[in-house]
């Protein structure tokens, strides 16, 4: 063909595409490599030139190159005719979980002018492990959660491809909970953990779990993260007295205000649903609330009017143990006090009968009077004969 003639200068443009049409050969065949990630610089990826049928002596001249855009290219052409990896290539940051992670390539040649495409296929390489968002994640739950209640955890991240990325979950031995894994597609596997035992807040206030993400290589990569669980009370203890039984001596006529004994329980509850206070117990009489009173607080059981032995020498009280729960829970213990009695009492002489007169020759044994002793204390303290 003859070389072209220059032209007016409006007809420039059009003379060049004439040109360039009749010298350019479009190869329609795409050549296809495959190189894994993370390979070393100057990796030999494909002889380009032996796979076009190209003359190796004249690619120089002819002006063989890739083609590049405004990014850093990944590969290069030798003189040779072969494709080398240029840089080191991440496939994660080149595809971005795209599966499979085809780079394309454009590579030309002129005089005549050809343009060839190279699809490089990167292959991923298990170099990532699974991360969690958070080395540790914190529960709250409350112990009247039933068995079988869920509690959604959060994913790993691997940024390798599906083969690579995370698989499974595994969760550490335990007697309350089990794992679960939800399979999402695309958006990924995600744990799940459910309650398999009741919890007891007052047997364990809380549970630590490590949750482990584990990918497909083999062997496997893994990356943990440790769960920690708090138990949220729940008012499901009584008042406990830690006494079987209460009993105490008191004398009577003890001043008002006398400690006689005190009482106290436990409750096995957090916060409010283990403060315990006390009270008489619903059927104590209004009477003995007269004689007796109990510190709310402390479980004290003082005097609190008159003690009489000659009115009433025994008495048993009941006393309330109660929490202060939105639903109190409360139980009752009953307390036994013996009055001891006190020579308080005079001697009372009653006179009955009495002969104003006595005859003298009255026999012995002749009743002349009648006389009754009365004293309103015990045998101790009652009248002795003389």
């Amino acid at each position: 063909m003859s070389r072209c003639g220059r032209a007016p200068p409006t007809q420039r443009l059009l003379v060049v595409i004439f040109c360039l049409k009749f010298s350019f050969v479009f190869a329609m065949a795409q050549l296809r490599y495959s190189i894994p990630e993370e390979g070393t610089d100057d990796a030999l990826v494909g002889n380009v030139a032996k796979d076009l049928g190209l003359d190796v002596s004249g690619l120089n001249a002819r002006g063989f190159r890739v083609v590049s855009g405004p990014a850093e290219p990944l590969f290069a052409l030798t003189n040779m005719g072969t494709l080398r990896v240029k840089r080191k290539i991440d496939r994660e940051e080149v595809c971005e979980r795209v599966s499979p992670c085809l780079v394309n390539i454009k590579i030309v040649v002129e005089n005549p002018l050809e343009v060839h495409y190279v699809a490089v296929e990167v292959l991923d390489v298990n170099d990532h492990s699974p991360t969690f968002p958070d080395n540790k994640t914190r529960l709250e739950i409350s112990e009247s959660a039933l068995p079988g209640a869920r509690f959604q955890l959060q994913s790993a991240h691997d940024p390798d491809s599906d083969t690579f990325s995370v698989h499974s979950y595994k969760l550490s031995q335990n007697e309350h909970f089990r794992l679960e894994v939800k399979d999402r597609g695309e958006d990924g596997k995600i744990p799940v953990l459910y309650l398999h035992k009741a919890l007891d807040k007052e047997s364990a206030g809380s549970h630590q779990l490590l949750l482990t993400a584990l990918d497909g290589g083999k062997p496997p990569r893994s990356g943990s993260s440790q769960i920690v669980i708090r138990v949220l009370d729940v008012n499901d203890n009584m008042p406990v007295f830690t006494s079987e039984s209460y009993s105490a001596v008191l004398k009577e006529n003890a001043p008002i205000g006398t400690t006689i004994l005190r009482v106290n329980a436990t409750d096995l509850d957090e916060g409010l649903n283990g403060e315990v206070v006390y009270s008489f117990g619903q059927n104590v009489h209004h009477k003995l609330r007269k004689v007796f009173d109990v510190d709310a607080n402390t479980g004290e059981i003082t005097v609190k009017g008159p003690i009489d032995f000659e009115a009433k020498d025994k008495y048993e009280i009941d006393i309330k143990a109660s929490d202060k729960g939105t639903a109190p829970l409360e139980t009752e213990k009953s307390v036994k006090i013996t009055i001891v009695d006190l020579n308080d009492n005079t001697p009372e002489i009653e006179v009955t009968s009495l002969s104003s007169a006595i005859a003298e020759d009255c026999k012995p044994g002749t009743t002349v009077a009648l006389i009754s002793v009365n004293d309103k204390d015990s045998e101790s303290f009652g009248p002795s004969t003389t």
